[in-house]
């Protein structure tokens, strides 16, 4: 049976694929039982929706696949720590757990700013486990953001973009 890094090196793939689009490279994949169910990249650009992001385009493909809204069991891998809007999915979806690759100081909601997954107030909860890969892709987000500002000639500010480069 395939192990964490496995699916993280499938998420990776995808988030690849953001890059090549002109999108923030983060990838996503929903994994049920042994095997894949639905993977995507960033879309937001692409689809002109800012929600549009990876974690809800492959939760809404997991969904289809499976004809139910709820994707108990599943286990959803991201390139890097998921935004409050999709943690709330997640909740939504009740997800068993998520494994992310880096950290988002600036945007996490599954652990840097808020810690989503254990929230008691919430009505469900999920297992959190980061770090996987976390160099990985933690470098494929750095590039990306050096080759923008490459490109624009602007070394001192930042894009604006879902995530910032991590730190």
């Amino acid at each position: 049976m395939p192990d964490q890094r496995h699916w993280m090196s499938e998420a990776l793939r995808q988030a690849e694929a953001a890059a090549a689009a002109g999108e923030v490279p983060i990838g996503a994949v929903v994994v049920a039982g042994a095997e894949i169910i639905a993977a995507a990249p960033n879309r937001t650009i692409r689809d002109v929706d800012p929600t549009a992001h990876c974690e809800i385009v492959a939760l809404r493909a997991a969904a289809r696949k499976l004809g139910n809204h709820r994707l108990i069991g599943a286990e959803l891998y991201v390139t890097v720590e998921p935004c409050l809007m999709c943690a709330g999915a997640v909740v939504q979806a009740r997800l068993q757990r998520v494994v992310f690759g880096c950290r988002d100081p600036k945007a996490g909601a599954l652990g840097s700013l808020y810690d989503v997954g254990a929230d008691v107030r919430l009505n469900h909860r999920f297992a959190v486990e980061g770090g996987v890969e976390e160099e990985r892709c933690r470098a494929l987000l750095q590039e990306f953001f050096r080759s923008l500002r490459q490109e624009s000639g602007d070394r001192g500010q930042k894009p604006g973009a879902r995530s910032q480069e991590p730190e």
